[in-house]
């Protein structure tokens, strides 16, 4: 299956929520990013296992670029956590002219966040979830964006709820699928949500 060819590269821009900033990881973060992924509560709903130095170094510090962009979220300039946006594969059928960059079509993908325990429950999750929809529905013009949070989860859950996220369906694997579908005529992280 032929890789979607993602948007612009913009893994040089910051961006700004309200109360949190996300900025692109750098080989820099990696000792951090390494100390947090090795912690059984960062991880608690991240797979729910201790990742690797390497396992860390090869799917968090960038090297997926542009394909994934990753973040540390910052709040008070601080790091509290990790989030990231991927674009997704187009359908096994769908010729490689599909994807958006060739087509002008919006794009499409997922995102994922975490945060460390001792930010969590003060509003950062959802601020920082808007402000990677404002760039993403804005900037990058994608249609859709999902997340998949175990359905255990229920903070997260919640956070995601309030950034403007509506709940689709259960998968098999117990995570729940939740997405926010970005307004046609506009491209901000204001947008409209549908349910399946």
């Amino acid at each position: 299956m032929p890789e979607p060819e993602p948007g612009p590269d913009d893994s040089a821009t910051p961006l700004d929520g309200k109360l949190t900033r996300l900025v692109p990881v750098t080989e820099a973060d990696l000792d951090l990013l390494a100390r947090w992924f090795s912690s059984p509560g960062f991880v608690e709903h991240w797979g729910g296992v201790p990742l690797s130095r390497e396992e860390v170094a090869a799917k968090y510090t960038g090297r997926r670029r542009p394909r994934v962009q990753s973040y540390l979220v910052l709040a008070d300039d601080s790091p509290v956590g990790y989030a990231q946006y991927w674009y997704a594969a187009p359908a096994e059928d769908a010729a490689p002219e599909a994807a958006a960059a060739t087509t002008g079509r919006p794009a499409e993908g997922g995102i994922d966040m975490v945060l460390h325990p001792s930010a969590r429950g003060r509003g950062l999750g959802p601020d920082a979830a808007r402000a990677l929809l404002a760039h993403l529905g804005g900037t990058l013009r994608w249609r859709r964006a999902t997340v998949d949070p175990d359905a255990t989860n229920t903070r997260a859950v919640r956070a995601w709820e309030k950034a403007g996220f509506r709940r689709v369906e259960h998968t098999e694997a117990g995570a729940l699928l939740l997405e926010f579908t970005f307004p046609t005529n506009s491209g901000g992280g204001h947008g409209s949500q549908r349910s399946a």
